[in-house]
């Protein structure tokens, strides 16, 4: 996935979850911040962030906040861009699916019971829905979400038990929106729920994955997967 027109800056501060304040050519400008999470170990006074360029004029900000460097890496912050990136690596057959080898027909934004999953697939005569989060969230080279409290997110996980019990077959795809991570877990000390209903998700048979990205900060990739812990 490719953004358009990326522009370096330096980030200052965060006035709400929506924009923050950068310095962009030496002037402080009011952009948006493309993931409402807390992101309170990036987002840090000083860092070099990459935005995104627009010119239409019925926005109310120029750039958008999509990159944020954390040392020498770089990792993505746009929360569009987990669902896109995932898609291109079903349909470019780079993605290959435990239980599913091929994927002919890809649905974003599809309705089940009371939730609204990412994707539904269809190959090989199985029917599938997938839920794709991005993680943002690493330390000490282990990847975790949430960074905050998801009620949402846990209600999905237990639809997608119910998927599954129907006879669906069901993922939870966790896009490591950066590279260099050793593994991928739940955060139980930011929301025990959560990670309850993934491990009890692993146990009635939906598959829980995880890949990692290549990340530059014009955009990123699809790259490797990374071992899950629950």
């Amino acid at each position: 996935m490719k953004y358009n027109r990326i522009i370096s800056g330096r980030f200052l501060s965060r006035p709400n979850r929506f924009i923050a304040r950068c310095e962009i050519d030496g002037k402080a400008e009011t952009v948006h911040v493309k993931n409402t999470g807390r992101l309170k170990e990036l987002l840090l006074p000083g860092v070099t962030v990459y935005l995104e360029f627009s010119d239409n004029p019925a926005r109310k900000t120029r750039y958008s906040l999509v990159t944020v460097a954390k040392g020498k890496k770089l990792v993505n912050i746009d929360s569009n861009a987990p669902n896109k990136v995932v898609a291109e690596a079903l349909k470019a057959g780079i993605l290959q699916l435990p239980g599913m080898p091929c994927v002919d027909l890809i649905r974003a934004e599809h309705e089940y019971g009371k939730s609204r999953f990412d994707l539904y697939l269809e190959g090989g005569g199985q029917k599938a829905f997938m839920e794709i989060k991005g993680v943002t969230l690493e330390k000490d080279g282990i990847a975790m979400f949430p960074d905050a409290p998801t009620l949402r997110g846990a209600k999905h996980v237990h639809e997608l038990i119910a998927a599954r019990e129907e006879g669906y077959m069901a993922y939870i795809m966790f896009l490591i929106q950066m590279k260099d991570v050793r593994s991928f877990t739940p955060n139980d000390e930011m929301h025990q729920a959560f990670g309850d209903a993934l491990r009890l998700a692993a146990k009635k048979g939906v598959n829980i994955l995880a890949y990692d990205c290549h990340v530059e900060p014009g955009g990123l990739m699809f790259a490797d997967p990374v071992e899950v812990v629950l």
